[in-house]
């Protein structure tokens, strides 16, 4: 069975330990070792995730099973004006939050963990009050894509994502999110 929470600061090290084993993952071929390794180590490492954790602006949930120890699944949203003008000539919502990060461990794949954990994230949304949900998915990620289709997000522009020595494509996709009232 597959609960959703939201993260605290002591989930840090298991968080830095399935982002580990799941970023990779998401890194179309090509890509650096050394660069993933160093964001690893620095953005994803334990201290990363207690900076994400004490940030009023963001959220991790975390889908969680009762078989394993720690976390299945994350999902990280950041809440807050868009910084990347990029994103902001295709997102003009509202009430836009960020779908930074989502992931899942292969074991989970096909296996409900992800779309408990999206249903979590839509109901953050709409409960915090967003307009949409929107995120960046590397263009040679099919697999996420098509989940994300799935789950209700459309391609609505493109940008830049660089991992250390290597600047990725990235489509933006949106998900309308009806907001409480």
């Amino acid at each position: 069975m597959i609960t959703t929470r939201v993260a605290s600061r002591a989930d840090a090290p298991a968080l830095a330990a399935l982002a580990a084993r799941t970023f990779p993952l998401a890194c179309p071929p090509g890509t650096n070792p050394d660069d993933i390794a160093e964001f690893l180590a620095t953005v994803l490492s334990a201290d990363g995730f207690t900076v994400f954790l004490t940030d009023p602006t963001h959220t991790i949930l975390v889908a969680d099973e009762r078989s394993a120890v720690g976390p299945v699944a994350y999902a990280m949203l950041v809440a807050g004006e868009i910084a990347d003008p990029e994103v902001a000539v295709s997102v003009t919502a509202a009430a836009p939050l960020m779908l930074s990060k989502f992931y899942a461990l292969p074991a989970q794949h096909g296996g409900g963990a992800a779309h408990t954990l999206m249903d979590a994230v839509v109901a953050h949304a709409v409960h915090h009050g967003a307009d949409v949900l929107w995120l960046g998915v590397n263009e040679h990620n099919a697999r996420a894509r098509r989940f994300y289709e799935k789950s209700g997000f459309e391609v609505v522009g493109s940008k830049h994502f660089r991992l250390g020595s290597q600047v990725h494509d990235d489509f933006v996709m949106v998900r309308q999110v009806a907001p409480a009232g």
